[in-house]
Order: structure tokens, then C-alpha cells, then sequence
């Protein structure tokens, strides 16, 4: 529903923040890393997301969308709700808990407050997989100067393709297009091969 929220920081501590955008002060959970990464600037870029509950309607925020893609991959699995969730993001920084999942670390991932050794299984179980397939970039946002390759596979990898095989479909279409492509020619010339 929402994808960020863009303006006037007019609260922030440690467990959330306030964002005046439009005139409407949006009460948003954060968590220690975004707190850490939020600068004392009066304008902020927040990106969220918004759990819808019988009782309540909660906005968590993210610093970036690497962080908040991490977070939404740990609320999937089973007994990981919104709140373990940003504990976890809290306790170690998300680089640390991706590689923790991908390695199966699990005694690291165990330091987390709330995580117990079938907590910690699970988490490898069900997202060691599809955290190696994103790979290690995966939580790095997209680049400030995007080059029409390096849009072509932020938008391949959003589709869900593995980064490896993406940029070698991307490569494999610049060489019969040519470097003259526009990003909508090369994404479907790379989907062919894919």
C-alpha cells in the first residue's frame, strides 16, 4: 500500500520516529540500524511497510529497501512476527544477519533476544535458499547513477531472478543488441534467454 513515506522528521528515539508528510504526522517503528543510519536532518525518507491487525494498523520503517526486503523475507517464516522481526534488525545489522542465515550460523542468530535454537532452524530452513539465490548484494540499494545495466538487473533481480543467471542473460543481450539499448529492450531481450 505504501512504499515510503518522504518528509519533515519531527520525532525520532530509538524504538520510532515521527514523519510529518501532507500535514499528517505518521507514527512509524523503526529499529536500532535505522535509528543509527537516520542523520539529524529534518527531512527523511523513510521506506515501510504497513501490518494490518484486527486491533491495529502499525507502520515499520527502514532506512533502505535492502533492510526492509530482509525484514519481510524474516516475518515470512513461521513464528517470526513484526516485532521479532525489527529485534533481530535491532541486535545485529542486516549484512550480519543475512550472511548468519546463508553460512547457518546458528549460534549467532541465537544471541538474538526472542530467538531460540528451533527459531534459529527455521529461519535456515526456510530462507538460507532464497537469501543465496538473491545474493550478497541484495541488500545494497539501488545505485544513485543507474547505468541502463544496472537498472536491467535491479529490475530482473525484483522479478525474482537469481543475480548470477540475470546478469549473464543481460550480457548476452547487449552482445546482439548492442550497448544502445534502452533498459525496457534489454529486460525483454535478457527475459528470452532466462
Amino acid at each position: 500500500m505504501f512504499d515510503y513515506i518522504d518528509g519533515k522528521l519531527t520525532f525520532k528515539c530509538p524504538a520510532y520516529i515521527v514523519v510529518e508528510a501532507g500535514g499528517v504526522g505518521y507514527h512509524v517503528n523503526i529499529s536500532l540500524n535505522t535509528y543509527s543510519l537516520l542523520a539529524n536532518t529534518e527531512r527523511c525518507k523513510v521506506y515501510v511497510w504497513l501490518h494490518v491487525k484486527e486491533d491495529a494498523h502499525t507502520l515499520y520503517g527502514f532506512a533502505d529497501e535492502g533492510e526492509r526486503r530482509l525484514f519481510l523475507h524474516l516475518i515470512s517464516v513461521s513464528g517470526i512476527g513484526p516485532n521479532t522481526g525489527r529485534m533481530m534488525l535491532s541486535s545485529i545489522t542486516p549484512n550480519e544477519i543475512q550472511s548468519a542465515i546463508v553460512n547457518a550460523d546458528l549460534t549467532l542468530i541465537q544471541r538474538i533476544k526472542g530467538i531460540g535454537a528451533k527459531s534459529a532452524q527455521r529461519l535456515v530452513l526456510e530462507l538460507q535458499d532464497k537469501l543465496k539465490k538473491e545474493g550478497t548484494g541484495s541488500l545494497i540499494s539501488a545505485p544513485l547513477n543507474n547505468t541502463v545495466r544496472e537498472e536491467s538487473l535491479s529490475a530482473l533481480m525484483m522479478l525474482g531472478f537469481a543475480k548470477a543467471p540475470a546478469e549473464k542473460a543481460i550480457d548476452q543481450a547487449v552482445k546482439v543488441g548492442g550497448p544502445e539499448l534502452t533498459v525496457e529492450q534489454m529486460i525483454k531481450m535478457a527475459l528470452k534467454s532466462l
